[in-house]
């Protein structure tokens, strides 16, 4: 089902980019880019280890008081806030809740990504929905997986 869903959306997510190059000149671009993404999470040691020592981001910051970890790879910057309250914490359910589907990360090279894949299966508490596969009819590849905390992340390599 999953595998359909994202195949019937393929043809979206090629365009995408071409889409809003061709925003008509009426309309102003008010946006440069993504500055960092904030990412609520359960378990925000186990979320802050498998983005540092399992992606290799850097921890940049820290708020003991919220609490939360502000991580980056030079490129990216992640925020990791810790849920609340655990006992009323609600997993997302990306078919029926209004929020972050996923996250995507580039991958350099479509070898990049099978040798990460092959990282990310040595790892213990992390789910891999699916294993590198051509994104539509590629030549994209790309991966999706659960990091600790369930958060969906989808990393994705597209040639040049």
């Amino acid at each position: 089902m999953l595998k359909h869903t994202l195949l019937s959306i393929t043809p979206l997510l090629l365009l995408s980019t071409s889409a809003i190059a061709d925003t008509p000149n009426k309309v102003k671009n008010w946006v440069g880019g993504i500055d960092h993404l904030g990412l609520t999470v359960s378990d925000l040691d186990s979320s802050k280890v498998f983005f540092t020592d399992v992606l290799g981001f850097k921890v940049v910051g820290n708020d003991a008081t919220y609490p939360a970890y502000f991580l980056s790879n030079k490129k990216t910057i992640i925020t990791l806030w810790r849920v609340k309250n655990d006992e009323k914490r609600v997993a997302f359910n990306q078919s029926e809740n209004v929020g972050l589907h996923h996250l995507a990360l580039s991958v350099e090279k479509h070898r990049k990504l099978s040798k990460l894949h092959k990282h990310l299966k040595m790892q213990n508490n992390i789910a891999i929905e699916f294993a590198p596969e051509n994104l539509g009819k590629g030549p994209a590849r790309h991966m999706m997986i659960r990091e600790p905390s369930g958060n969906r992340i989808e990393f994705i390599a597209r040639p040049i």
